[in-house]
């Protein structure tokens, strides 16, 4: 796909060395449409002055502005506070570590995907069930129905599953679509970008999709109690180790 270069800039901006940052997003998930925004994800870390003092760099770093007709959502993590939501069963981290849409990183950043993969637990199902609810939610109550909570949903609830069934982190519906096959989905993103990001379904059939829905709920609580993922996470000491050599380093 092709970067807008305000993008680049934006990044190189920023007032910490950067470890690795991303696009997450509809972007990301396989249906931008022509006014998506871009928004990105990533680490940053902080000195070792502005962590021991009395005096602390920013955790998070969260930038919203429009470059060059371009809206980009900017959000990154100190070090330290991902290599935390890396041990919690939080999707959202997961997938902007593994997107494929890097933008920049430093040789750590493959080590961090390495030892990532032993923070994925079959727990992390409950994040895609929050998830899933939500988002579905948005969808049935919004008059009309809008195209994206209704991709969300269904693109939630086929990460979750091949999650548990693999320990892959896709966050693509084009490509989870691939595994899954379910006819409807390409019709609704073709709906999607074809539009604003912002569009609505002129006609849906809500019992249909709320079948799926719960079908699919179910599908995802049976990987859950099938999957032959961990319990808990065991990539703590692996991260504290790659944690001080950043910290030290920067």
């Amino acid at each position: 796909m092709e970067i807008p270069a305000s993008i680049s800039t934006v990044i190189q901006q920023q007032p910490y060395p950067i470890l690795f940052a991303a696009i997450s997003g509809s972007h990301l998930y396989g249906f931008p449409s022509d006014d998506s925004d871009y928004d990105l994800r990533g680490v940053h870390i902080l000195p070792v002055t502005e962590v021991v003092g009395l005096d602390t760099g920013a955790e998070t770093i969260e930038i919203s502005e429009i470059r060059d007709s371009v809206q980009i959502d900017l959000v990154t993590h100190d070090v330290k506070k991902f290599f935390l939501l890396l041990l919690k069963k939080n999707g959202y981290v997961l997938e902007q570590l593994y997107s494929p849409l890097v933008l920049q990183n430093v040789p750590e950043y493959e080590e961090l995907k390495f030892i990532a993969k032993d923070c994925i637990t079959r727990h992390h199902s409950h994040h895609y069930f929050g998830f899933a609810a939500s988002q579905w939610k948005h969808f049935e109550q919004a008059q009309p129905h809008r195209i994206k909570p209704l991709l969300y949903v269904y693109r939630v609830l086929l990460t979750g599953i091949y999650l548990m069934q693999t320990g892959v982190v896709e966050a693509n519906l084009v490509k989870l679509n691939q595994v899954f096959n379910l006819s409807y989905i390409s019709d609704l993103i073709s709906q999607k970008l074809a539009g604003e990001e912002h569009s609505y379904l002129s006609d849906v059939d809500i019992a249909f999709h709320q079948t799926e829905y719960q079908r699919l709920r179910d599908r995802l609580q049976n990987s859950y109690a099938e999957s032959q993922l961990p319990e808990s996470p065991t990539a703590k000491a692996a991260l504290h180790d790659l944690l001080l050599r950043l910290r030290i380093r920067s």
